[in-house]
C-alpha cells in the first residue's frame, strides 16, 4: 500500500486506518468537485475537511503516497488524457510486452473461473453465497464468496449495509446469501495489502455472469495498475469492435469492484464518465494507484 504503516499494525487495523483516511479524503474531492472553478487553495480545501492544511497534507501522503497538489494532478482529465494517448492501446501493449511488477498486479496473481453457463442462466440458484463487511481504504466493503473464491466486492455508503447487500442480492436473485465475517475476512486481509498478494497463491475469483460478461471482465484484469483504456478500446481487444456501448455496459455490472479494475476504464476524452460506486471513490482509486506506481515502497 502506498501509505506506511506500523508493522506491528494487524491487516484489518492498517485498513481501519486507511478508511478513516478515506473519509477525510472523500470531504476532499467532494468540495474540490463542487469548488473547482474558484481554484481553492489547500488552506480552503483543509477548512472544510475539518483539518489544518499541514494535517491534510501528511494525511494525503500517508494514504496516497501523494502530496495533496501531486494527487489532484493524477485525477484530473488532463492527466487521463495523457495516460490514454501514451498507451495507445494499454491492453495489447500489456500483452505483447509481457509487462511485469506492480503494472500487472491483478493479471499475475489473479486466478478466475467463472460458473458453468447452465448455473448462470440458472440465476444461480442453489448456490451459496456468504458474505461480510470490512474496512478499506474507499471505505466500507462488502464481501461476497463462494467455495471456490470471491465473487463480489462492493461498498458501504454512509454506514447503510442494507442498501450494499440488496445490490449484492440483486444480481443473484436466486442465491442463498448467509453472514460469515469467517469465510470473507481472508480476502479482506489480502485484498488491499499488496505485499499479501503473491504469485504463489492467487487470489481466487468466480465470475457470475453471462458469457459477454466474463470476458469483458478477463480483459479488465490486463489493464496495468496506473494506467487506463477506453470502452472501445476495451471492445476491440475482445474482438467486438462495433460493440462499445454493449462493453460500457458489462463494465458496469462489473460485481468485483476494484480487484477487476473497472475504474481504470475512461470517456474517450479521458473523462471518468459513470461508475457504479460514484465518482468520488473512482477519482480516489486512480489517485491511490498513481501514489502505488511511484511508491518506493511498491513490491
Amino acid at each position: 500500500m502506498p501509505q506506511s504503516a506500523t508493522p506491528l499494525l494487524s491487516p484489518s487495523d492498517r485498513l481501519k486506518i486507511a478508511q478513516d483516511d478515506y473519509d477525510h479524503v472523500r470531504k476532499a474531492l467532494t468540495f474540490i468537485g463542487t469548488h473547482w472553478r474558484d481554484q481553492p487553495d489547500l488552506e480552503e480545501i483543509a477548512s472544510h475537511t475539518g483539518l489544518s492544511s499541514a494535517h491534510l497534507r501528511h494525511l494525503f501522503q500517508r494514504w496516497a503516497g501523494l502530496s495533496p497538489k501531486a494527487f489532484l494532478q493524477a485525477i484530473t482529465i488532463e492527466h487521463a488524457r495523457t495516460l490514454l494517448n501514451d498507451a495507445a492501446s494499454v491492453l495489447e501493449t500489456s500483452l505483447e510486452l509481457g509487462l511485469s511488477g506492480p503494472g500487472r498486479l491483478h493479471d499475475l496473481f489473479v486466478n478466475h473461473e467463472a460458473l458453468s453457463p447452465g448455473e448462470w442462466k440458472s440465476k444461480a440458484a442453489g448456490l451459496d453465497l456468504h458474505y461480510g463487511f470490512h474496512p478499506s481504504p474507499f471505505g466500507e466493503t462488502i464481501l461476497v464468496t463462494t467455495p471456490r473464491g470471491l465473487s463480489g466486492l462492493g461498498f458501504v455508503d454512509d454506514g447503510d449495509r442494507m442498501t450494499a447487500l440488496a445490490d449484492m442480492k440483486r444480481r443473484w436473485p436466486l442465491a442463498r446469501f448467509t453472514p460469515s465475517q469467517e469465510a470473507t475476512l481472508p480476502f479482506a486481509n489480502r485484498i488491499f495489502c499488496q505485499d499479501r498478494w503473491m504469485a504463489d497463491q492467487p487470489l481466487r475469483l468466480v465470475f457470475i455472469g453471462s458469457d459477454f460478461e466474463v470476458e469483458v471482465w478477463e480483459a479488465l484484469l490486463k489493464i496495468p495498475l496506473g494506467q487506463a483504456t477506453t470502452y472501445s478500446d476495451l471492445a476491440r481487444h475482445i474482438g467486438r469492435p462495433k460493440a462499445a456501448r454493449a462493453v460500457g455496459a458489462a463494465v458496469g455490472r462489473n460485481p468485483i469492484s476494484f480487484v477487476v479494475p473497472c475504474h481504470r476504464v475512461l470517456g474517450k476524452s479521458g473523462a471518468l464518465t459513470g461508475y457504479h460506486w460514484g465518482i468520488t471513490r473512482k477519482q480516489a482509486m486512480l489517485g491511490w494507484e498513481a501514489g502505488c506506481v511511484t511508491s518506493p515502497q511498491n513490491p
